[in-house]
């Protein structure tokens, strides 16, 4: 009997054990739960951000850095646009745009019929987009419009040659376009003539 007791009495104790240890985890998953729930509504109030606002805060993002790992690191407030300057540069080496040298015999060719050792760089429509997302996010931190060092004439001068010079080299002449277009407006404007004339 006695045995058999002690089988019951510890029996009791380890299913109490466990119910204790039951119930101590179930109060730590409350709080847990109280959490989630709390985070939820923020998270859902948030709305989720835009592709070009994601970029823009990527893009912000990557220049602090840039700046921060100069030598001495410049501050937002010190930067002016030869940082920005030479942040572009920089950015080149990252580049997938092929831009042909003067002595390559596929310089001015659009379509190159095999490859090349010239080397790749920021193609001109990236950069001036991501120029125009750095303006934009220097103003929203509390940047003046003024003192915009994205916005300063140096840069857009440094845009027009990178464009010009990407131009020439890959045979790709930019106003393409707007020429297609007078054109078309040229032959409509030629065919009410010769109605009116023949009316």
């Amino acid at each position: 009997m006695s045995t058999e007791r002690r089988k019951d009495s510890a029996g009791g104790s380890s299913s109490r054990s466990s119910a204790a240890a039951g119930d101590h985890h179930q109060h730590h998953q409350v709080p847990q739960q109280q959490q989630q729930q709390q985070e939820q509504p923020s998270s859902a109030a948030a709305a989720p951000l835009s592709r070009y606002e994601s970029q823009k805060r990527r893009d912000w993002n990557t220049f602090g850095q840039y700046l921060k790992n100069q030598n001495p690191p410049v501050s937002l407030s010190q930067c002016n646009c030869n940082h920005v300057l030479d942040f572009l540069r920089y950015l080149d080496q990252f580049g997938k745009t092929k831009v042909h040298l003067h002595g390559c015999v596929f310089f001015g060719q659009p379509d190159p019929p095999s490859p090349c050792t010239c080397p790749l760089r920021q193609a001109w429509g990236s950069l001036d987009a991501l120029i125009g997302r750095l303006r934009a996010a220097y103003e929203e931190h509390g940047g003046s419009p003024e003192t915009n060092p994205f916005g300063n004439g140096a840069i857009r001068v440094y845009l027009r040659e990178v464009k010009e010079c990407q131009a020439k080299a890959r045979g790709i002449p930019y106003k393409k376009k707007k020429k297609k277009r007078s054109n078309q407006f040229k032959a409509v404007r030629e065919e009410a003539k010769v109605l009116k004339q023949s009316s």
